[in-house]
């Protein structure tokens, strides 16, 4: 599998892991939202963590969406994620253009602003879990580590890249979840802390030609990793003709009734994958029917 996640365990379960690559996951959604290089990495790294984030749900109907609300020119990114490593994901101002940052790099947080970042776990209860904290540098790793510790009490380290080719296509593109259990020990966390400052880029791992497995490897080195699983990634989306037939019977009759009026096909266009959907005049009297 060209894209995928792995999930791992060390030092006696004192620490759990994941690591994913994604580049064609990315490239897709670039492609479908026509995203400019800034904001592919956004959505991208957003995207490799909400697959693997949506892997630590057990459900099979668990989704899990990430919402990063800010004041900078993107205007926000949200991205949904199942147990199942599918993930699908849109931002509000997809075509944001920035100079690069002080390192030379992406300005994500520049494009993100200041603002928040919400978790919502839809786990089939009454209500969903939502967790909700400051961004902090606006680069979504930082802040998803801050949300970790702040939200869950969870004491993680996030690391997310995308790196881009010159025709502005995704080159690379991946992340790890590393978290300590509240039992680790201290030499356990002087451990993981000392392998985590000798990593200074996810992209650079991946263009390494590290793969998760191996990414992991370096994380816990020296900790006795055991792998426990692996799954496939893919930008899923399971929206349909039919799902959106039924967003519109779900409008009021007084706007079906002033669509109708107008005398003019229709066209909805999904947030998450983008493909338009045509509905015709005799379409939506058909619709409108149907809610008497």
């Amino acid at each position: 599998m060209s894209d995928y996640l792995v999930r791992a365990t060390a030092a006696d379960a004192q620490v759990r892991a994941f690591a994913v690559t994604a580049r064609d996951t990315v490239e897709t959604a670039r492609a479908a939202h026509d995203t400019s290089p800034v904001m592919t990495a956004a959505l991208g790294r957003l995207l490799c963590a909400g697959a693997m984030m949506g892997s630590m749900m057990k459900g099979e109907a668990d989704i899990l969406t990430l919402q990063v609300q800010g004041d900078g020119p993107a205007g926000g990114l949200t991205v949904t994620a199942d147990s199942k490593g599918r993930v699908k994901g849109y931002a509000v101002n997809p075509q944001v253009i920035l100079p690069p940052n002080s390192q030379g790099k992406l300005d994500v947080g520049g494009a993100v602003g200041t603002g928040t970042l919400r978790v919502i776990k839809d786990l089939g209860l009454k209500e969903p879990y939502v967790g909700q904290t400051r961004l902090q540098t606006g680069e979504i790793a930082e802040d998803l580590t801050y949300y970790f510790a702040a939200s869950e009490q969870v004491p993680s380290s996030v690391g997310l890249g995308v790196l881009m080719e010159k025709n502005n296509t995704v080159k690379q593109a991946g992340g790890f979840i590393v978290q300590l259990m509240p039992f680790a020990e201290e030499k356990v966390i002087e451990k993981l802390e000392a392998n985590l400052s000798r990593i200074h880029s996810v992209t650079k791992l991946l263009e390494d030609g590290n793969s998760p497995e191996q990414i992991l490897g370096i994380l816990l080195e020296g900790m006795d990793m055991e792998i426990l699983s692996d799954m496939p990634v893919e930008f899923y989306c399971n929206c349909s003709r039919e799902r959106v037939a039924k967003a519109l019977y779900s409008i009021g009759k007084k706007e079906m009734d002033e669509m109708i009026r107008d005398g003019e096909p229709i066209e909805v266009k999904c947030h998450f994958c983008n493909t338009a959907y045509q509905f015709s005049v005799e379409d939506l009297i058909q619709i409108r029917q149907l809610q008497e």
